[in-house]
């Protein structure tokens, strides 16, 4: 175990193993004080069992057009772009993120260590260096409505002005860290990625900066029931099988006509969708099936998440249901027994008013 991993260890209630020799807290506290701290005040998380991957050579831009599904021709250093990794048959292996260094490096995030196998299989046809550097730094996530005076007092005015899925480069205690207006809980938020060895100062610095109370420590159960409300996918909930873009909502993260890519030909081939990923709402005591609405279609929906929502007070999930049941209202059986009602996602959002990227232009 790293450093800050150990570091963590010794905080937190309860550790998690992510893979071996790759844990994560699981708690500091409590979950449901831990979620509503990000999204009153500020939470602060760690990421770090992320896979990363440095990316350079002469044909650098070749390989990540080959790996994942967006066009990077107008991606400008310190920007990132949100993509999928798709497999030969089309189907999401993870989603992941592109960071563009400079002119000529970048830096690929995915959430499971496992997958850098997948990069190095599409890297072998291309001039191309991969460096893991999973293992030498550290992700520290700080989201909620305080975050941005948080970083302001570390970083400056400047850094914590920074746009929607912008980076930039800051000195950090012992050296440099990497500082990015990115995050996964639907709130504003950032990402900071730094050499491990400075990563529990940097994470001691965090806190104190959070004057008066307005930051808490979160473990991996926050991070679960807030991506839950916002949305957000899971790779070993909502990728546990194989899916295709479309059928997560994603599609818009697909550039089929910029260039080739794993699993494009067979996306070309425009597979039926069998499936929609949708919000679910199960049925609880206070919500009688009875009152639900009576239509029931064939085929029982498959819920892939579920957790307590502290902020609208009912349990709520993330599934798949038939594409005819994907609208909001429409009550589906669960697979495994239960009634739920189909949703709209996010479940949070409040007045719309989270910023984000946009879908296609990438600048």
């Amino acid at each position: 175990m790293s450093g800050f991993g150990q570091f963590l260890r010794a905080r937190a209630r309860k550790m998690l193993d992510i893979a071996s020799g790759i844990s994560t807290p699981l708690i500091f506290s409590d979950r449901q004080r831990e979620h509503m701290a990000t999204r009153e005040r500020a939470g602060l998380f760690d990421f770090s069992f992320m896979c990363c991957v440095d990316v350079a050579g002469p044909q650098a831009v070749e390989f990540l057009h080959a790996l994942q599904t967006r066009s990077l021709f107008g991606l400008r250093a310190g920007r990132i772009a949100y993509e999928l990794i798709l497999r030969d048959d089309g189907s999401v292996l993870n989603d992941a993120t592109v960071w563009r260094l400079d002119h000529a490096t970048w830096r690929v995030f995915v959430g499971r260590r496992s997958d850098f196998t997948h990069l190095e299989e599409t890297a072998e046809k291309y001039d191309v260096q991969l460096h893991d550097v999973s293992r030498a730094h550290a992700v520290i996530a700080l989201q909620g409505p305080a975050s941005r005076s948080i970083i302001e007092r570390c970083f400056g005015k400047n850094v914590a002005a920074l746009p929607y899925y912008a980076f930039a480069q800051s000195p950090c205690d012992a050296g440099r860290c990497a500082i990015a207006r990115i995050g996964y809980s639907g709130e504003f938020g950032f990402e900071i990625v730094a050499d491990d060895a400075s990563a529990a100062l940097l994470w001691q610095r965090l806190l104190a900066a959070g004057i008066d109370g307005r930051i808490v420590e979160c473990g991996f159960e926050a991070t679960d029931s807030l991506r839950i409300e916002a949305g957000h996918i899971l790779f070993m909930r909502e990728l546990a099988s194989p899916v295709q873009p479309r059928e997560l909502g994603l599609g818009r993260l697909v550039d089929l006509h910029a260039h080739d890519f794993r699993g494009a030909c067979a996306l070309r081939a425009r597979p039926a969708l069998t499936r929609r990923l949708c919000g679910l709402l199960p049925a609880t005591d206070c919500e009688p099936t009875d009152r639900l609405p009576r239509r029931i279609r064939d085929g029982a929906a498959v819920m892939t998440s579920v957790t307590y929502s502290p902020v609208l007070e009912r349990p709520v999930g993330i599934g798949f249901v038939n594409p005819d049941d994907a609208y909001p209202g429409t009550r589906v059986e669960l697979d495994g027994g239960g009634i739920a009602r189909v949703a709209r996602l996010p479940f949070y959002d409040p007045a719309k008013i989270l910023s984000r990227g946009p879908r296609r232009a990438i600048n």
